[in-house]
Order: structure tokens, then C-alpha cells, then sequence
């Protein structure tokens, strides 16, 4: 049987950065990170943007150079999968039947794709993005001569594909089953921009359709029908519905949890000596009202993962961060701070025909959010007011020649 002080599943994001802040915070014990990828722990976001458009080589998104991870004493075993934990006799078991016993034990699985479940899902030519071997199935596709694409889902994941492809030469059609793109994390102004933004680039933006069946010839896609009958031919299938959070093993094991696994305010599952961190981590967030939420952010999984560290190593301080994402689409550089949940007004800030402007979400008259579109200054400053809880009286707001810090 192997055995390691730390045991950390998940090579993500918030695997990785659990081991180096171990180290950080001079933990001298033995670290094993179990990964499903067959590769040494890489950045994620690029793979549906700069990775996807071959702006970047892979050997550019690694999070630290391979050799980073041997030189501070963290074994990895990469393509491996845990699919069974025993809390009592402290071991995880993978799908190979070997053993593995821990001290502690982090979970950073992250989640799975969410497939679509209607007929021809499994056909070839069908791509979900979250991994390496996900989007290079996807250009070795490209490289065969697949131009006409169906993006499915309006989110960040889809609308990020749709943009690459279309910078491509592909011919796209994004199908999106609500009234709006984005609509389960931006207010409306945001989504009407997003949509005639990609709607100029030649993007074929549908919204309220729902997908009936995947057609196919030969176990290839060949197009997708839609609940009306009318079908959209398709080489490509790009499915971008959400993820499933990867903690099965764990809610076998007994640990508290419904949507993902539960996390107290130091990361801990109602397991001993395990911890939960990243998207898999169902949480009280300060910046939600304390609602309990899962937060699917590279800023998340590095948080919650220091969050860890510190308690492991004697120096606990619950988890109190502001949440913020970003997301590239064109030459677009979206960065929201805080979560706009429960808002109750927006107000905006600048000229969306510039194509720089900011939406401020506000929530019984406080500032609790910000979209920033090509806005950095406001990004940077808003983060501030988010963070204070800052009551500002929205017509100062709108004012876009009055900077943000001068509103604290």
C-alpha cells in the first residue's frame, strides 16, 4: 500500500495550489496529487480561448514547469482515478485496486461536463471542453475540414468557443435554451451586448430553442435537430451546459452534501481529516448572503486551496474572499468582481457602443457586484466598493468621469 501524509485528489487549479501552499506554509511532510490527466497540473480557462485558437503552445499553460512539482517533494501519479474513499481506514482506492493511504485528504476534483441526454450525444464529432484531449479532438477536427459548428449552451464556456471557432472561419450557430445568453450570471444589459457583439462577428445566436436528437451518418454528427424539427447541419458539436461536481467517492463515503459536497469556513467536509476545495465545494459565501453556493472560479479553487493549507498547518483562517472571474471573447475582456445574486437594481457606467463600459449591481442601495467590459479601471477600483459593502447613490455611479475610488 502507498501512503502519504497529504494525499491531494485533483490536479486542477486547486489541487496544485493546495500543494504549494502546503509548502508555502512549511509543511514538511510527504504530498501525493492524484490527477485523472495525464499531464502535470495546467491552467484551465485558455483551453477554450488562447489554447483552442493556437495562440498558445500547451507548454505555456502549465501552472508551474513539470519539474517545479519534483523539486518541492510532491509526488504526482497522473491518469489515475479515485473511485472509492474509506474515512475509516483513511485510503482512497483507484481504478486500478490500488491503495493508497493518507493523513489527510483534499479533495480538488473539480466536476465532469454535463452531457446532453437526447439521442445521438455519443455520436464522434461531439466535444465537451475541460481537459486537454477535449479541445485537441476538437482542432484535429478543424485540421480535417469541420467548418460548420453548433455551440450549445450561452454561457461563458460556449460563448468563449463560439468566439474562437468563428476567429477560426467556422461558420457557428450557438443555441441557447433561455431568453438570454449568460442569464444564470449577468443582468440583461450585459447579455444584449454579448449577444450583438457575436451576432456582428457572423455568429448565429438562437435563443429559446431546446435540441431534440444529434443526427448522424457513420457514428459521425451530422446535425442537430431542434424540439421544432428543423435541423441545423453540423460537423462540429461543441456542448456547453455546466458541470456535474466530480464527489461521488465522497457522498458514498458518507460526506454531507446535495449540490457538490458540503465545506465548513475552513474547507473541511463533515468527514475527518478531509477537505474539499474548488468547484466541488458547496459553501457559505460571505458575498452571497451567506447562501450556500458552489463557486466554479480559478480564484475559488486557489482561495479555498490556501484555506486548506493554513488549517492543516495550524494556522486556520476561514474563507472570506471576493469572489471575480474573467472570460475573453474577441477582442472583449469581460472582468466581473462579487456576485450579482438577489440584485435588485443595476446601473450602467459608460457607453456600451464604446465597447467599454461597466454594469454596477446593487442590492437594497449596496454595491454588490460589477460586469467590467474593457474596463479595467473599474474593475481594479469596484472591487473595493464590492468588498466595503459601499452605499452609493446611483447617479454618481453612472457618472463614468468619477472614478470609482473616489466613491469610498
Amino acid at each position: 500500500m502507498d501512503k502519504a501524509d497529504i494525499v491531494i485528489v485533483g490536479a486542477g487549479h486547486g489541487g496544485a495550489q493546495a500543494a504549494i501552499a502546503l509548502r508555502q506554509n512549511k509543511f514538511e511532510g510527504s504530498i501525493l496529487m492524484i490527477g485523472r490527466d495525464s499531464e502535470p497540473p495546467y491552467e484551465r480557462p485558455p483551453l477554450s480561448k488562447e489554447y483552442l485558437a493556437r495562440d498558445k503552445e500547451f507548454e505555456r499553460i502549465y501552472i508551474r514547469p513539470p519539474q517545479f512539482w519534483g523539486d518541492k517533494g510532491v509526488d504526482l501519479r497522473l491518469g489515475a482515478t479515485v473511485t472509492a474513499v474509506d474515512p475509516a481506514a483513511h485510503t482512497v482506492t483507484l481504478a486500478d485496486g490500488a491503495t493508497v493511504e493518507y493523513g489527510k485528504l483534499i479533495w480538488a476534483t473539480g466536476g465532469d461536463p454535463r452531457r446532453l441526454s437526447c439521442i445521438g450525444a455519443d455520436l464522434a464529432g461531439v466535444h465537451s471542453v475541460r481537459d486537454r484531449a477535449d479541445v485537441d479532438r476538437m482542432m484535429a477536427e478543424l485540421d480535417a475540414g469541420a467548418k460548420q459548428v453548433v455551440v450549445i449552451g450561452g454561457g461563458y464556456i460556449g460563448l468563449e468557443a463560439a468566439a474562437v471557432l468563428t476567429k477560426l472561419g467556422c461558420n457557428v450557430t450557438l443555441l441557447e435554451a433561455l431568453p438570454r445568453v449568460l442569464a444564470r450570471v449577468a443582468g440583461e444589459r450585459l447579455s444584449e451586448f454579448y449577444q450583438a457583439e457575436h451576432a456582428s462577428k457572423g455568429v448565429n445566436v438562437r435563443l429559446e430553442v431546446m435540441v431534440d436528437s444529434l443526427e448522424g451518418a457513420d457514428g459521425k454528427v451530422t446535425g442537430v435537430k431542434l424540439a421544432g424539427g428543423e435541423v441545423i447541419p453540423a460537423d462540429m458539436v461543441v456542448v456547453g451546459i455546466g458541470i456535474i461536481p466530480a464527489v461521488g467517492p465522497l457522498i458514498t463515503a458518507g460526506a454531507a452534501g446535495a449540490n457538490g459536497v458540503d465545506v465548513d469556513e475552513y474547507c473541511r467536509t463533515s468527514l475527518p481529516d478531509i477537505y474539499a476545495i474548488g468547484d466541488c465545494a458547496a459553501h457559505a459565501n460571505d458575498f452571497a448572503d451567506g447562501a450556500v453556493i458552489r463557486l466554479e472560479s480559478v480564484q475559488n479553487a486557489n482561495d479555498m486551496a490556501n484555506t486548506a493549507a493554513k488549517d492543516i498547518t495550524g494556522n486556520p483562517q476561514p474563507y472570506h474572499a471576493l469572489p471575480w472571474f474573467w472570460s475573453n471573447q474577441f477582442d472583449l475582456k469581460l472582468q466581473t468582481a462579487g456576485l450579482s445574486i438577489g440584485h435588485d437594481q443595476t446601473v450602467l457606467r459608460g457607453d456600451p457602443a464604446t465597447r467599454s463600459f461597466s454594469v454596477v449591481y446593487l442590492k437594497d442601495g449596496k454595491v454588490i457586484a460589477l460586469d467590467c467590459v474593457n474596463a479595467m479601471k473599474d474593475y481594479v477600483q469596484g472591487r473595493k466598493l464590492v468588498e466595503s459593502g459601499a452605499a452609493i447613490a446611483p447617479d454618481l455611479l453612472a457618472d463614468a468621469d468619477t472614478p470609482l475610488k473616489e466613491m469610498l
